[in-house]
């Protein structure tokens, strides 16, 4: 799926929703995308052999890409947004992370988000910081010689817990100071939750351009197609061109229609 400026990708976690999990790379590719990624598709931050061959073996048949891919998050049903900064989950995301790669190699994927996860009162700030630096440094090895980037999300405040990252320039500072030695960390820029945060998308495209690794657009109110709610979604678009971004954009929403291919018409109408 194209316009005159940037391939779009589907998130089938949340897209073509009204399939099965198996049957939506190929209902994404019957509505023209020719790329897809994923949160963590399983129960489980290790998945039997089998789940995982029955979804590569999907994809493949569907004539997709799977061009990013989430690290466990935990329960993310259940409300969980990430265990990074969890130091008693170290074990379980390292476990995962192995997993992770093997898909990585199977299907060519090299985008991974890493959620950093929600504070904890069991420990202080400082120790689930270093913790999730940890994780993060750790991640970012695994996948480098993959050519992958870990990336780093803020997520919009009241609708993910206490969920310590919510503005881009917290990601920026990190990649300033902590992770400055790390290149392959980088910034995942999703206009739904910079925008429900009170954040001009805009502005903040061009702003936070050179730490940019990937894109993801639904609009808000609402989570829906963009046109949908009230962002100005095209003009952060028109500015990420601006400024040189020529990496994929994702479409993570949820429709605001019957099915996902019939939301997919703001395509045609703002490329």
């Amino acid at each position: 799926m194209r316009d005159a400026r940037f391939t779009y990708s589907a998130n089938i976690s949340i897209m073509f929703a009204e399939h099965p999990l198996l049957e939506r790379p190929a209902a994404a590719a019957e509505a023209g995308f020719t790329e897809v990624e994923l949160w963590w598709p399983f129960r489980q931050p290790v998945a039997e052999p089998s789940e995982v061959a029955a979804l590569v073996s999907a994809i493949e048949q569907a004539g997709v890409v799977l061009t990013g891919l989430n690290f466990w998050a935990g329960d993310m049903i259940g409300g969980e947004r990430g265990v990074a900064s969890r130091p008693d989950r170290a074990a379980e995301l390292r476990a995962n992370a192995a997993q992770l790669v093997e898909i990585a190699d199977a299907t060519g994927c090299r985008l991974f988000n890493l959620l950093y996860g929600q504070r904890d009162a069991r420990w202080s700030p400082a120790t689930q910081d270093a913790a999730a630096l940890d994780a993060i440094r750790s991640a970012a090895a695994l996948v480098e010689p993959l050519g992958g980037t870990v990336l780093l999300e803020p997520l919009a405040s009241g609708l993910n817990g206490d969920y310590p990252l919510v503005d881009p320039a917290q990601i920026r500072a990190l990649l300033q100071s902590s992770l400055a030695e790390i290149p392959n960390v980088r910034l995942l820029f999703d206009v739904f939750h910079i925008g429900s945060n009170g954040i001009d998308i805009v502005s903040s495209a061009a702003e936070f351009a050179p730490w940019i690794g990937h894109v993801q657009i639904a609009d808000s109110p609402g989570r829906g197609e963009p046109g949908s709610g009230s962002l100005p979604i095209e003009k952060a678009l028109d500015t990420l061109v601006a400024v040189g971004y020529t990496g994929r954009v994702a479409c993570e929403y949820q429709p605001s229609t019957p099915t996902t291919a019939a939301s997919l018409g703001w395509i045609r109408r703002i490329g």
